[in-house]
């Protein structure tokens, strides 16, 4: 899969020019979004099959800083797939490619309604292309 590219703009950084933290989570979301299309299943077509992917958990382990203009490649690897739930990993990198930061968010499937769905079940093609992955 193709690296996810950000480029730090102005308004994310901070008082001290660096890089807020709170975009890092962003920047994560971008790449998610990235993958999955890439995959051949963006968000807009799980949607339409009735399925969304909430975020449950998320975490950051921030190793260096990046400032405005810096570009920022995000890869982002399937680290567990179950058949209601998975895992993302997430390492970016700055143009040095110096890794900046490690990062991993956990998504449930969900019907529209909330409820929980086997995604294993309901759609396996896309199940069997994230477990090919993992």
């Amino acid at each position: 899969m193709t690296p996810h590219q950000h480029f730090v703009q102005y308004y994310e950084t901070d008082r001290m020019g660096i890089t807020h933290h709170s975009n890092y989570i962003r920047w994560m979301e971008e790449a998610r979004v990235h993958f999955l299309t890439e995959l051949g299943w963006p968000y807009e077509l799980l949607e339409e099959k009735g399925i969304i992917s909430p975020v449950t958990a998320v975490s950051c382990h921030y190793l260096a800083t990046s400032t405005f203009a810096d570009q920022i490649k995000i890869s982002v690897k399937v680290a567990k797939i179950k058949a209601a739930r998975f895992i993302l990993t997430y390492e970016m990198f700055n143009q040095k490619d110096q890794l900046i930061c490690q990062s991993q968010s956990e998504h449930s499937f969900l019907d529209r309604k909330g409820r929980f769905v086997n995604l294993k079940k309901i759609l396996p093609e896309f199940y069997g292309k994230l477990q090919e992955l993992s």
